[in-house]
């Protein structure tokens, strides 16, 4: 190897300016629109919305999420087999952008044919553009591909941080709707205005994700994971062995997106309806919906400071094992359901400070520091290689069974400060034994997952 080549190998591959921007636009896109849809669905015909009940609107916003991530399963596969993961992020992100401006349209039609095609491209989208993450790091250190998750992720939350603020001021916010009566437009479409903007920021996205093509090198072309040997050989005693790993941590994982999940669903319901929503001794109002710009603005403060901390842990050989991260995540997601239980009582007394949804969106991302980036890491590591997409797609499925769980626990959300203490206990009952059931299982997953496997460097 020349010095060059060995040179390269050392800082992070050009290609993953490009893969940071085009997630963080197509987060842009999926973040913006969850941001307002169990808005839109709710609210009155009369004023511009779908009518839906309560019941329905979750219903239907559990069945989208989960159909969102399930669909990661076909696309992966897709992938390895004919596309390669470079084609099915790009064709991807074409149909996330037509889903979108398909919603801008005002129908019952285009409403469920615009999430169908989001539905698809995020399944072509979602698992294959980290499958192009791992493979740009091949070569490279396990810590450097792992600060390079860490990156990625906080493109992620940028995207996601942005996106509430945008697309709920647009949908909801009463002075755009003036603006849009004094150009001559009916105030009740302000809504679509919120879902076109989601389509325009994943259109961004594709700009500049075919604009760095030459970036990628052979990563992503099908035709070059061919000729990288890919073969049928049956899978080894380890592989099997670290699969098994993974199948228990993905149940886990599923009970904490179901909650996760519930800040677009049940307590997207209490931020719109028990929450006084102005900003504490300001007194400025803002949307609801922008109530889900706060976890990843809490994500990207965080993750310099859990990068250095599993970092001078694992200097002190110290750190925790994947595993343990995971029941890490599941205790401090139980503190975070566990404030809205006092949170619902309080509301006996009347609408209660938006600082109640900001310390659970604050314990809810430590607890997804703990898990999601842990998650991603550890499959694309573990994952036979030539199953790579397949294996990326299989860890969104606990994703997309959260999130159809979600909407069936947010069905028994009311706004009775009675039934909310109910509600929000039995999850934070049910994530605390989650938590301590796991933390004893941790090391008989560490042995099923190798020494090399069983720790994660540095994530965040």
């Amino acid at each position: 190897m020349s010095q060059t080549e060995s040179e390269s190998l050392t800082r992070h591959p050009a290609g993953l300016r490009r893969l940071f921007i085009t997630e963080m636009f197509e987060r842009f896109s999926f973040y913006g629109m969850r941001a307002i849809l169990l808005y839109f669905m709710i609210a009155k015909v009369g004023a511009g919305g779908l009518g839906f009940s309560d019941q329905e609107a979750q219903s239907v916003l559990g069945t989208y999420v989960m159909c969102v991530y399930l669909a990661c399963i076909p696309g992966g596969i897709i992938a390895d087999k004919w596309l390669g993961a470079r084609h099915a992020v790009r064709w991807g992100g074409v149909l996330i952008a037509l889903g979108h401006f398909t919603m801008a349209a005002h129908s019952l039609a285009a409403f469920y044919i615009g999430l169908a095609l989001i539905v698809a491209g995020t399944g072509f989208l979602k698992p294959n553009i980290s499958n192009m993450l791992g493979g740009l790091y091949q070569g490279r250190t396990d810590q450097m591909r792992d600060n390079g998750f860490s990156i990625f992720y906080l493109g992620i939350n940028i995207g996601a941080f942005v996106a509430p603020i945008v697309c709920g001021f647009l949908a909801q916010n009463a002075w755009f709707k003036t603006v849009l009566e004094s150009w001559g437009l009916d105030p009740r479409s302000s809504w679509h205005w919120g879902f076109a903007a989601a389509g325009v920021g994943m259109i961004l996205g594709l700009i500049q994700y075919e604009l760095g093509q030459k970036t990628f090198g052979n990563v992503g072309l099908k035709q070059t994971d061919a000729r990288q040997g890919l073969s049928k050989a049956p899978l080894t005693a380890d592989d099997w062995r670290r699969m098994g790993a993974l199948a228990v941590l993905f149940v886990f994982a599923v009970l904490f997106f179901a909650i996760y999940e519930q800040g677009s669903n049940s307590l997207a319901l209490f931020a719109e309806r028990k929450t006084d929503n102005h900003v504490p001794l300001l007194g400025w109002g803002f949307e609801s919906s922008m109530f889900q710009s706060i976890n990843p603005l809490f994500i990207t403060i965080v993750t310099p400071v859990f990068t250095r901390l599993w970092r001078k842990l694992q200097e002190a050989k110290r750190e925790p094992s994947s595993p343990v991260k995971f029941a890490m995540g599941l205790f401090f997601m139980s503190l975070a359901i566990g404030v809205m239980v006092l949170a619902g009582l309080a509301t006996r007394s009347g609408s209660v400070s938006p600082m109640w949804l900001t310390g659970f969106f604050f314990l809810e991302c430590v607890g997804e520091m703990c898990l999601s980036p842990v998650g991603l890491s550890t499959v694309s590591k573990l994952s036979p290689p030539r199953f790579s997409g397949l294996m990326l797609g299989l860890w969104f499925l606990a994703s997309a069974l959260g999130g159809k769980l979600a909407g069936f626990l947010g069905g028994f959300y009311r706004d009775d400060y009675a039934r909310m203490a109910t509600l929000f206990g039995g999850m934070s009952l049910a994530c605390l034994l989650a938590a301590v059931l796991l933390f004893k299982l941790s090391p008989k997953l560490e042995g099923l997952m190798g020494d090399s496997a069983a720790k994660e460097p540095v994530h965040g």
